[in-house]
């Protein structure tokens, strides 16, 4: 049987050795926050099986809960936008709507921060409250902020910061908005993923300032960026390499299917690009930089066996794969041509060298946001 102590030191030589842990004083920041505090509530594990994915509860009076607690893992709280661990029994087959994020991201993303002594920051997504525990140590509570838009996680998170005697500025809310009467900060960072970085984070940090975000998509790639704000109010900056990824943020879910369109009808051609080739991460997040508004999915079209399908929702623009002996046929219909967008831009990437995520450039202006690889 370890105690807490023993499981947080073990915890931070893990990700020392990880690379993920890299300077001192976020070491004692890992040292000195329980992170069972703030997983009082218990946790989610998952349970895979025949079917959908299911989740069962592990609460505190579980043997396995506190050595849990310090790995290396995200550990699911809240399922299905309301539902906690110590809300059920037995199994639910809902999908997760927040975690504890694996401490090895958390603490990457803090080092990443670059913070020095006497900046403001601002949390995006304050969830068990751990990584805002970890903030208050490293700069004091008093300049430290944090916006959650649930208000039953922000309950949970303020009692386990008050508990292990952490009294951030905690406000329940829009992450989109920021917090614009607390503004400017030096500093913004996202415990959740987005399409499109908000306007709003721009205009709340000082020029000079850096915002740390995960940029998402509907087919499910992701990456980490740092961004510094300019004068002007724009941002520039670049992504970071990993494969980064966090849960969207709510004003950002893709939208329900809905009834799809006809799928049997369209335009067909032959395509070099099959759907095999977005099952890597970096082709698929190029992907969703021609085709943002899109998302993947599988369907069986005329009984046959299910075709990768990618469709916009709201424009009504569809793209059906199927495989023709050695050829790959994509079949599309609605007022925009889908795949051959994605086709055309997947296909210079390769040109351009294959370029990893990591040399990706990013910049956020009042005409949006865009990114770029090196040509």
């Amino acid at each position: 049987m370890h105690d807490d102590r023993t499981l947080r030191e073990a915890l931070a030589d893990r990700l020392a050795s990880g690379g993920h842990l890299r300077s001192p004083r976020w070491r004692r920041a890992v040292l000195d926050t329980p992170r069972h505090e703030f997983l009082r509530g218990g946790y989610f594990r998952r349970v895979d099986g025949v079917g959908p994915t299911g989740w069962e509860p592990v609460m505190p009076e579980d043997p396995t809960w506190l050595r849990a607690a310090y790995t290396d893992d995200s550990l699911v709280t809240q399922i299905a936008g309301t539902i906690a661990p110590g809300d059920i029994q037995g199994r639910i087959l809902r999908a997760p709507t927040s975690s504890s994020t694996m401490p090895g991201l958390v603490v990457r993303m803090l080092e990443e921060l670059h913070v020095d002594d006497g900046m403001r920051v601002l949390e995006i997504g304050t969830g068990t409250g751990y990584s805002t525990a970890l903030l208050c140590h490293r700069l004091g509570a008093g300049l430290v902020t944090s916006v959650e838009v649930d208000e039953d996680v922000s309950a949970r998170a303020q009692a386990a910061l008050g508990a292990t005697g952490n009294m951030p500025g905690l406000i329940v809310g829009d992450g989109l908005a920021g917090t614009p009467d607390a503004a400017p900060y030096d500093r913004i960072v996202a415990t959740c993923g987005v399409l499109t970085v908000p306007p709003a984070w721009l205009a709340q940090t000082r020029p000079g300032g850096q915002i740390l975000a995960t940029v998402c998509g509907w087919m499910y790639s992701s990456e980490l960026a740092r961004l510094t704000v300019g004068n002007d109010g724009t941002a520039h900056g670049r992504l970071l390499g990993g494969q980064v990824s966090f849960m969207l943020a709510r004003p950002h879910l893709p939208p329900p299917l809905g009834v799809l369109p006809d799928l049997a009808l369209g335009e067909e051609r032959e395509t070099a690009l099959g759907p095999d080739g977005l099952d890597d991460w970096t082709a698929r997040f190029v992907a969703q930089l021609a085709a943002p508004r899109a998302q993947r999915v599988r369907i069986s079209v005329d009984g046959r066996e299910p075709d990768d399908v990618v469709l916009d929702v709201d424009a009504g623009s569809w793209a059906v794969l199927h495989r023709d002996g050695g050829r790959w046929i994509v079949r599309q219909g609605g007022p925009d041509r889908l795949w051959d967008g994605i086709e055309d831009r997947v296909t210079r990437w390769r040109q351009d060298g294959s370029p990893g995520l990591e040399r990706f450039r990013i910049a956020v202006t009042p005409d949006g946001q865009h990114i770029t690889w090196p040509r």
